[in-house]
C-alpha cells in the first residue's frame, strides 16, 4: 500500500478505537495489505479490496484459544 493509505488507515484505527498506541505498518514484498499493531504486538492484517471501481479495506484478526 502507498504511505498515504497507511497514514489514513492508522488515523482511522486510532480514532475508532480511541488508542494512540495503534500503528499500521507496510508489509515487506506485499502491496495489497498492511499490518496493524498495538505497541509491538501484532493484531492483524488489513487487505485492500478494489472491485468494480469501489475501494474498501478488510481487517482480519486471528484470535488463538490460548489467548482467551
Amino acid at each position: 500500500m502507498k504511505p498515504e493509505e497507511i497514514r489514513k488507515l492508522e488515523a482511522y484505527f486510532k480514532r475508532t478505537f480511541n488508542n494512540d498506541a495503534l500503528t499500521v505498518k507496510a508489509r515487506p514484498r506485499k502491496d495489497d495489505s498492511c499490518e496493524l499493531y498495538l505497541d509491538d504486538e501484532f493484531l492483524g492484517i488489513v487487505f485492500k479490496d478494489e472491485e468494480e471501481g469501489e475501494l474498501s479495506y478488510n481487517f482480519s484478526m486471528a484470535i488463538l484459544d490460548i489467548d482467551l
